[in-house]
C-alpha cells in the first residue's frame, strides 16, 4: 500500500475527493455534501452535522489536504482473492472535529472525525433525487434498530413520502440517469448501526433523516435467575448520546458514510469499497481460517425428526457421519444442545464432548450455536473454555440491536475468538460493516430475510423476489447467512411453511443457484441428510460449490426482474447462477467472463414442467467456446446453475 500526500488547490469553503467520473464534493457553509459520477448528480447537496455534548459543532476553519492511495491486498475470506486500494482521500479539518472524503472506482464515502467529547447526534442525512426508481428494506413495525429480516421492497422517489413510520435499513439503493448509487456503511466500530427515517420533501428530491439508536444505560436479560438463559439483553433506559467519543484533543473515528456506485445494479456485486475503507487485518496469522458448508440441525428440524428424537447424541453422530460422507467441512450444533439456553450445562439428551471428539475423528468441525445475552461481558472465558474442548467456532444470535454496545461485542468477541483459532457466524445481527477485514474469522453475517422464514410463511409470500433483492441490495455489504438448498420445492405463491418439513418457493433450479450467487463463506446447508441422500444428484453438486473466490462478475437484472452472477473458483473453474423472481425468464448467459479457449458446462436448470413440478430439473452437458451465448430460460421462481470446466 502506497500513500501520496499532496495539497490540494480548493475553494475557500469548498473540497472534493475524485477517482475517474465518481465525484463526492464538501462545503462549509452550510457543512453539506453531493455526490456526482460521470455528471450525474445522484446525491443532491444534502446537509450534515455532529453535535457533540449537545451542541451542533460550527465550521471554525476550512484546511484541506489529500492523499493518493496505490497498490492492492490479498483477502482472506471475500468474493475476490486481492482487493484494489486505489483511491483518493481528502482530508478537511473543520476545527472541533475533521470530515474526510474518499473516491474509488466502485464508489464514494464520507465521515466524521471528532477530537474528543460525547457524541450525542450525526446528521448523516441523504437526498434521493426526484425520477429516482428505489429499493429498499423497512424494519417490521415495533421491531428495534438492529432487526433486519424483512423483505425488499421497491417505489419511486416520491412515494417515500407515504411510508409512515418504518425507518429503511442499509443497504438502500436507486437508479437515476443510467446510474445507479446503494448506500451503506463500513468500518463500524464502537458506534451504533446506521438507519434512515423521516422521508421529507426538498428541493431537488427527497431527503430521509438520519436515525441511530443512543448508547444503552441499563438492559435487562429476558431470563432468569443467575445463570443468564436469556436470549436477548434488552434496552431498559438509554444514555443522552451515541457513544462517549473521546477525551478532548483524542481523535474518534465514525463510520464511512458509503455510496456505492455502478452504471448497473448487476455491478453492485463486484464493488470492494466497503472491504477497501475498513480497518485492515489484525496482527497476526489468520491463515487457519477455514471456510466452508455446514450440515444444519434447525431448519429441517433435526433431520426432520423434532428435538426430542433427533437433537440428541445419536442424531449428532448421523450428521457428522453425513458431513464426512460429502466433503462437508463442518456440523453446526444449533439451539437444543445446552439446557434452557445455559450454555454451562449440556442438555442430557447431548453428549457434547463424545460429539465433538467424533467429529475430530471423522475431518468435521463441530460448530455451536449461542444466544450472545451467553457470552456478552464474559467472552474470553466463553472462548477459551470451548476452544479449549476441540469447538471450531460459534454462531452467535439474538443481538437483535443497533446501539454501539452491539458494536463493542462484535469485536470484542471476534478477538477472543481469533485468539483461540475459532470462526465466528454473528446471526441476529445488522448487515456487515467491514469487520470482516480486521477480523477474518467472521465469515458470515445474517441481517438478512433468508430461508428461515419458510418455516412460518403463510401461502401467497414473495419469497422469490426477496431473493432477487437481496442480492443487488443486501450483498452489496458483505457476506451474509441466508442458508439456502431446500429440497422440498412448491409453486410461486403456494406454500404454507412447515416445522417439521420446511420447503421453499420456486424451483430447484432456484434452490441451486443460490449456492453460487450469495457470497456466503460459511454456508449452511438448510435440509437435512435424509432428503439430501435422497436427491444426491443435486446435493453434489451444491456441496462442491465454492464458498470463496478469485473474482465476481455481474451478469445481468435488476432487483425487480432477476439476477445472474459468475465466479471463478481458485482452481481456475468457473462458476455462474442465475434466478427469477415471480415472472418467468428468457436469458442469454454472455460466457465472455471465460477468457478464451473451449470449455465443458454442467448445467442444471429449469425443467419445461417444473411451472406444475418445482422440483423438477435438467441435469446437462455442454461445451461452450468463451464468448459464446447460452440460452436460458427461468420459470417462475426459477433459476439456474453451471460449473464451467475448461477442455
Amino acid at each position: 500500500m502506497v500513500m501520496v500526500a499532496t495539497m490540494s488547490a480548493f475553494c475557500e469553503n469548498a473540497a472534493s475527493a475524485r477517482f475517474g467520473g465518481n465525484e463526492i464534493r464538501l462545503w462549509a457553509n452550510p457543512l453539506s455534501y453531493e455526490v456526482v459520477s460521470d455528471g450525474v448528480t445522484l446525491v443532491p447537496r444534502t446537509a450534515i452535522s455532529l453535535s457533540i455534548a449537545g451542541n451542533a459543532q460550527e465550521v471554525t476553519r476550512f484546511e484541506a489536504r489529500k492523499e493518493h492511495e496505490q497498490g492492492r491486498i490479498a483477502t482472506c475470506v471475500h468474493a475476490k482473492a486481492f482487493v484494489d486500494l486505489a483511491c483518493e482521500k481528502t482530508f478537511v479539518d473543520c476545527g472541533a472535529f475533521e470530515v474526510h472524503l474518499a473516491a474509488r472506482p466502485d464508489g464514494v464515502a464520507w465521515r466524521f472525525v471528532s477530537k474528543g467529547g460525547a457524541i450525542t447526534d450525526e446528521r448523516a442525512n441523504i437526498t434521493v433525487p426526484d425520477g429516482a426508481r428505489c429499493w429498499f428494506h423497512r424494519l417490521s413495525p415495533k421491531k428495534a434498530l438492529g432487526c433486519e429480516e424483512t423483505v425488499s421492497e421497491a417505489a419511486d422517489a416520491k412515494e417515500l413520502l407515504t411510508f409512515g413510520d418504518r425507518p429503511f435499513y442499509l443497504p438502500f439503493a436507486w437508479k437515476i440517469g443510467g446510474k445507479v448509487v446503494a448506500v451503506t456503511e463500513a468500518d463500524l466500530y464502537e458506534y451504533p448501526a446506521w438507519y434512515l427515517d423521516k422521508a421529507d420533501e426538498v428541493a431537488g428530491g427527497v431527503r430521509l433523516s438520519a436515525l441511530f439508536a443512543k448508547y444503552p444505560k441499563s438492559v435487562r436479560n429476558d431470563g432468569a435467575g443467575e445463570d443468564r438463559r436469556g436470549r436477548w439483553l434488552r434496552v431498559v433506559e438509554s444514555e443522552d448520546y451515541l457513544v462517549k467519543g473521546s477525551r478532548d484533543g483524542e481523535a474518534f473515528t465514525l463510520p464511512w458514510r458509503v455510496f456505492v456506485l455502478a452504471q448497473e445494479p448487476a455491478q453492485l456485486c463486484e464493488a470492494d469499497i466497503v472491504y477497501a475503507l475498513s480497518r485492515e487485518r489484525a496482527e497476526g496469522d489468520f491463515s487457519w481460517v477455514k471456510p466452508g458448508k455446514v450440515a444444519w440441525d434447525w431448519w429441517n428440524d433435526f433431520d426432520n425428526k423434532g428435538t426430542e428424537e433427533g437433537c440428541t447424541t445419536q442424531g449428532y453422530l448421523r450428521f457428522i457421519d453425513f458431513a464426512a460422507a460429502n466433503n462437508v467441512e463442518y456440523v453446526i450444533l444449533d439451539e437444543g444442545w445446552s439446557e434452557k439456553l445455559n450454555i454451562w450445562k449440556y442438555s442430557p439428551r447431548v453428549d457434547v464432548e463424545k460429539v465433538i471428539k467424533y467429529a475430530e475423528s471423522k475431518g468435521v468441525g463441530i460448530i455451536l450455536w449461542l444466544a450472545w445475552a451467553q457470552a456478552y461481558g464474559d467472552e474470553e472465558r466463553v472462548a477459551e473454555h470451548f476452544a479449549r474442548i476441540g469447538v471450531k467456532g460459534f454462531k452467535v444470535d439474538f443481538m437483535d440491536r443497533g446501539d454501539a454496545q452491539i458494536a463493542e461485542f462484535l469485536d470484542r468477541f471476534a478477538s477472543a475468538c481469533a485468539k483461540r483459532r475459532m470462526i465466528v457466524d454473528y446471526h441476529g445481527v445488522y448487515r456487515p460493516t467491514g469487520m470482516h477485514r480486521k477480523w477474518p474469522n467472521i465469515v458470515n453475517y445474517e441481517g438478512i430475510h433468508g430461508l428461515e422464514q419458510m418455516k412460518w410463511a403463510k401461502p401467497g409470500k414473495d419469497m422469490c423476489a426477496n431473493d432477487v433483492g437481496a442480492f443487488f441490495l443486501r450483498q452489496t455489504a458483505g457476506p451474509m447467512d441466508y442458508t439456502p438448498g431446500a429440497m422440498d420445492n412448491y409453486k410461486v405463491g403456494e406454500y404454507g411453511g412447515t416445522y417439521r418439513n420446511p420447503g421453499s418457493s420456486g424451483t430447484r433450479a432456484h434452490q441451486m443457484a443460490l449456492m453460487v450467487m450469495y457470497l456466503a463463506p460459511l454456508n449452511m446447508l438448510s435440509d437435512s441428510p435424509t432428503k439430501y441422500e435422497a436427491n444426491m444428484e443435486c446435493f453434489r453438486f451444491m456441496a462442491a460449490t465454492p464458498v470463496v473466490w478469485e473474482e465476481t462478475r455481474g451478469l445481468g437484472g435488476t432487483p425487480e426482474t432477476f439476477a445472474a452472477v459468475a465466479r471463478k473458483a481458485a482452481d481456475g473453474a468457473w462458476w455462474a447462477g442465475g434466478i427469477a423472481n415471480s415472472q418467468a425468464r428468457d436469458f442469454e448467459l454472455d460466457t465472455s467472463f471465460l477468457g478464451e479457449g473451449e470449455w465443458e458446462a454442467e448445467i442444471f436448470r429449469d425443467a419445461d414442467t417444473c411451472e406444475e413440478k418445482p422440483c423438477e430439473y435438467v441435469h446437462e452437458q455442454r461445451k461452450v467456446k468463451a464468448g459464446g451465448r447460452l440460452a436460458l430460460h427461468m420459470a417462475r421462481g426459477g433459476g439456474f446453475a453451471i460449473r464451467f470446466i475448461r477442455k
